[in-house]
């Protein structure tokens, strides 16, 4: 079941998510060193959990009048358990209850698990002409902390009224 984090879960999504970012390195994609995105976060509203303790996370915040998908992180002990795919459901299911018109997120292009993976749950990639300058913005941050080592894209899911 799906759920808003609760205080005092921060150490456990820590060890979620860099569990989940030592994937990585089976293709070549080596992060930078330094905190967390979900410690960066700082306020643990803004992360849906799957488990308890928690297997997986969706931390959101807003983009261009856009609900925005700034991390998903699920325990590899805990993949292909359908964990990835409700949490990514709670989000759109959030943003249409809040009144978002979309969802987007940034990705890694060719990681299977990444944009391929997004695409299968309804996002399209999005034209860097389309981009507005908030979710602009997210890219240059995430290329002054290094994360683009490989071609990463935006992308979007519309949401239905």
């Amino acid at each position: 079941m799906v759920r808003w984090a609760k205080p005092g879960e921060l150490a456990r999504l820590v060890e979620v998510e860099q569990a989940a970012d030592g994937l990585f390195v089976q293709v070549g994609i080596e992060f930078p060193p330094g905190t967390t995105m979900v410690e960066e976060a700082g306020d643990l509203g803004s992360v849906l959990v799957e488990g308890e303790p928690a297997a997986g996370f969706a931390m959101v915040g807003w983009a261009d009048g856009n609900v925005h998908l700034d991390q998903l992180a699920v325990h590899p002990e805990r993949m292909r358990q359908g964990i990835g795919g409700r949490l990514v459901a709670a989000v759109l299911d959030h943003a249409r209850a809040v009144g978002a018109p979309a969802v987007t997120l940034t990705t890694f292009r060719d990681v299977p698990w990444n944009a391929p993976w997004y695409a299968r749950h309804g996002f399209a990639t999005l034209d860097a002409a389309a981009w507005g300058p908030e979710v602009r913005k997210i890219v240059e941050h995430e290329r002054d902390l290094g994360i683009e080592v490989a071609p990463r894209v935006v992308m979007r899911a519309e949401l239905g009224r």
